[in-house]
């Protein structure tokens, strides 16, 4: 039933995503008096699940889940109709209009994802709020990634600033460090000393192939493992859902950070743990594998983090919440692209997710706040692929119609149907490689 949920939530959220994307196309289309043949929601190879012609489009619902698109007359497409563009041009053809017209056409989808992450961001802050929390009501102070001990960086320390900006929501400071590049903090340790501690240019590459992703969180008293990955270490080990981890290698846990602390330092080592399963103490050996991990997770409920009740909801109107969804929208965007870097590291090409691990964003249970927060973001995420300078893809069209801008010349139809070919080629092999990864995954358990 869980898995039902997110698919559905997945389902609904790409759906509303390439309708407004391929109105995108669309509307500026109709504007520029360019014929629109087709209007689909999902592929539709061989069969339609539904189609019905209204004027000079037929609209129609595919078979094929994995996206959707206009067919507008005279443009090479995806559909590659090369009898149609072999007749002489048309007046209401896609190749008849002038270059700046084409543009906009094919600008329109993109654009629209951006302008549709934006309305959906201005109204979660202005149905939901902005949760706070102020640096100084976390008197635990954080939780922090032992793998920035060596930074100076300790659970119990509280960072009260970055780069000189006071600290509203500590859990920014993640992405604040992975991909905004900064990296001057004011800390207050947890003997009351302050300090300024200066990170290195490339602690992001180093904390992501030693998963640090979340090196800052907020402090919790749940050491309880909630799930188990089948095939890895617990699991091999017979750990089971609802033990209560109370030591490791005779060191007491009291915080989840002290877990987290204790396997790292353990890593590719043999060790001990300690359980508490009912009212038994369970003792087993356990191998530690090599970036601190056993193949169990903790999820605390909001009960279990040491400094929840601080957290505040504060409410705008709408003048502010257009102000801060914009922002939200832009922060979204350089964020999506500035984790493309590690895409071409070693670890980040087997970090590639498929439709699993875009469903993975979903919860099991249904929560509207949170569909709309990944709604938005896949909209921002659909912006950017779309507009990547690869043949067949929105960006690969932008690419040939600036060279027209520029040289007064368009590109021979030959090129355009060969890039087509290869863009083609080139996004099956990624959705292949994506797909298989996620399912190599779930056979492996890894």
């Amino acid at each position: 039933m869980e898995i039902l949920i997110k698919a559905a939530q997945l389902i609904l959220s790409l759906s509303l995503l390439v309708i407004l994307h391929e109105f995108g196309h669309f509307i500026p289309a109709r504007l520029f008096k360019t014929r629109v043949e087709k209007f689909y929601l999902f592929f539709n190879p061989w069969f339609s699940l539904f189609k019905k012609k209204i004027g000079d489009t037929e609209w129609g619902i595919g078979w094929l889940p994995l996206g959707g698109f206009v067919k507008i007359s005279g443009m090479v497409d995806e559909s590659m109709d090369k009898e149609q563009l072999a007749l002489p041009p048309q007046p209401w053809e896609f190749r008849s209009k002038p270059a700046w017209q084409r543009l906009i056409i094919m600008l329109g989808g993109v654009t629209v994802n951006v302008i549709a992450a934006i309305i959906i961001y201005v109204c979660i802050v202005f149905a939901y709020g902005e949760e706070q929390l102020k640096s100084e009501d976390i008197k635990s102070g954080l939780s922090i990634h032992p793998f920035l001990e060596s930074y100076g960086l300790k659970s119990g320390d509280n960072i009260v600033s970055v780069e000189g900006e006071s600290v509203d929501n500590p859990l920014v400071i993640n992405s604040e460090i992975l991909l905004r590049g900064k990296r001057k903090f004011e800390v207050i340790h947890k003997n009351g000393e302050k300090s300024i501690v200066t990170l290195p240019k490339d602690i992001d590459y180093k904390m992501f192939e030693n998963g640090a992703y979340q090196a800052v969180e907020l402090r919790s008293v749940n050491t309880t493992i909630d799930s188990i990955v089948p095939k890895l270490a617990a699991d091999q080990a017979k750990m089971k859902v609802g033990d209560k981890i109370i030591s490791i290698n005779n060191n007491e846990i009291k915080f989840y950070d002290q877990l987290k602390s204790e396997l790292y330092k353990s890593r590719s080592k043999v060790s001990s743990v300690s359980l508490l399963r009912g009212k038994d103490t369970i003792n087993l050996t356990v191998n530690v594998s090599k970036e601190g991990t056993l193949g169990f997770q903790v999820r605390p409920e909001a009960k279990d983090y040491i400094d929840f009740d601080k957290l505040k909801t504060n409410y705008f109107g709408i003048g502010t919440s257009i102000s801060k969804g914009v922002k939200k929208g832009y922060n979204t965007l350089n964020d999506y692209v500035s984790q493309m870097k590690f895409i071409f590291t070693k670890k980040g090409s087997t970090e590639i997710s498929g439709f699993a691990g875009i469903g993975k964003l979903f919860p099991s249970v249904w929560n509207w706040q949170i569909f709309w927060m990944n709604t938005a973001f896949i909209s921002i995420a659909l912006a950017f692929m779309n507009i990547l300078p690869i043949p067949a893809l929105d960006g690969g069209h932008v690419v040939f119609l600036l060279y027209e801008i520029v040289t007064g010349k368009e590109a021979p139809q030959k090129v355009l149907e060969y890039a087509q070919y290869v863009g083609f080629f080139l996004l099956i092999g990624l959705t292949l490689y994506a797909n298989g990864l996620d399912v190599f995954k779930w056979l492996t358990g890894s």
